[in-house]
């Protein structure tokens, strides 16, 4: 599932195909709706009726890039949809519109660069994608202006239980929100499969409106620097190390008292857990705080590394034992 989910396009105002995928693998198990800004919002019945109103998010879409202009000799311009750092894209293979137009990402050779070239990467505005156009007319017939670009990037399994591919920020938590809908659950369990993360939380601040829950639970991926040379609480948070549960991000302090849940959980069923050590990024958990009523928001994530680029890498035993936390805290949030 995580493969099929990976392999789908869904960037941010595009979220289509993994919405037709969600909606094709609940439908059976669920009642559901689609608001108008294209989440979809899963309501699960369980065996029991809750005290309080519980809800799992995550989000449907992922980096990407969006055509901007078209020059004289064919290129596109384009900028990115959420949070890509440009270094990531030289030369990288990408698919533009609804023909999937193969391209790549121009970059000028090496050694054409002159010094003050060699020290910068260059910025959005200066990148091209090539499709092999010779001529603006030519482009057009296949590329419009608003059409949206994705990497192209197989999903591969590296070394002793990697992953390696895009967008598992965060198709992780939509297949693991997946897994529990299809699942026997306890009580009643709201589940938002949300749109426009990477460019503000958008599709979050409806849902949550909507929902109106009293916790929430995000599923996410969030940035692991465990590389060589990296030590001490600069590696953020480590694949191997199991699940990270955050106390504070940009966007987020989260509730202390599931924060510490989270941990006395794992600690009694000997689940490796681990916090993130910088305060840095945010995720859905922003928005469903400070939405309705308020609410006691946890974010659970899979440590990643090279997260929002072509070949982001995560560690199956993360997500294994990701879904071990999340079975047996989740009983514990009713209450």
């Amino acid at each position: 599932m995580l493969k099929s989910l990976c392999c789908l396009n869904s960037t941010s105002g595009d979220e289509a195909a993994v919405r037709d995928f969600i909606i094709n693998e609940i439908k059976d198990y669920c009642e559901y709706e689609i608001d108008n800004l294209g989440s979809v919002i899963a309501h699960k019945k369980g065996r029991k009726l809750p005290k309080k109103t519980v809800s799992i998010n995550a989000h449907m879409d992922e980096v990407g890039f969006i055509v901007t202009g078209i020059t004289e000799d064919g290129y596109l311009r384009f900028t990115s949809v959420g949070g890509i750092d440009s270094r990531v894209c030289l030369d990288r293979l990408v698919t533009v519109g609804k023909n999937s137009i193969k391209g790549v990402i121009a970059d000028k050779a090496f050694h054409l660069l002159n010094a003050d070239e060699k020290s910068k990467c260059p910025d959005f505005d200066n990148l091209l994608i090539d499709i092999g156009a010779s001529t603006k007319e030519e482009a057009e017939r296949s590329v419009s202006v608003g059409d949206f670009a994705y990497f192209i990037s197989d999903y591969v399994e590296l070394g002793d239980g990697y992953i390696k591919a895009k967008a598992l920020d965060d198709r992780i938590g939509c297949m693991l929100m997946l897994e529990l809908i299809k699942s026997d659950l306890e009580y009643d369990t709201i589940f938002c499969f949300n749109v426009q993360e990477e460019v503000g939380l958008r599709g979050s601040r409806c849902t949550a409106h909507r929902v109106n829950a009293d916790i929430a639970v995000v599923l996410e991926a969030t940035t692991a620097a465990d590389l060589c040379g990296v030590s001490g609480c600069d590696r953020v948070c480590v694949l191997g190390d199991g699940p990270v549960v955050s106390f504070m991000d940009r966007s987020t302090i989260y509730d202390r008292g599931l924060f510490d849940l989270a941990f006395s959980v794992a600690n009694d069923n000997g689940i490796p857990i681990q916090t993130k050590t910088a305060v840095a990024g945010g995720n859905d958990a922003g928005a469903i705080q400070t939405a309705g009523n308020g609410a006691r928001v946890i974010a659970i994530s899979l440590p990643c590394r090279y997260i929002h680029s072509a070949n982001s890498v995560v560690k199956k035993s993360d997500i294994e034992n990701t879904r071990k936390l999340i079975k047996e805290l989740l009983p514990k949030l009713y209450d």
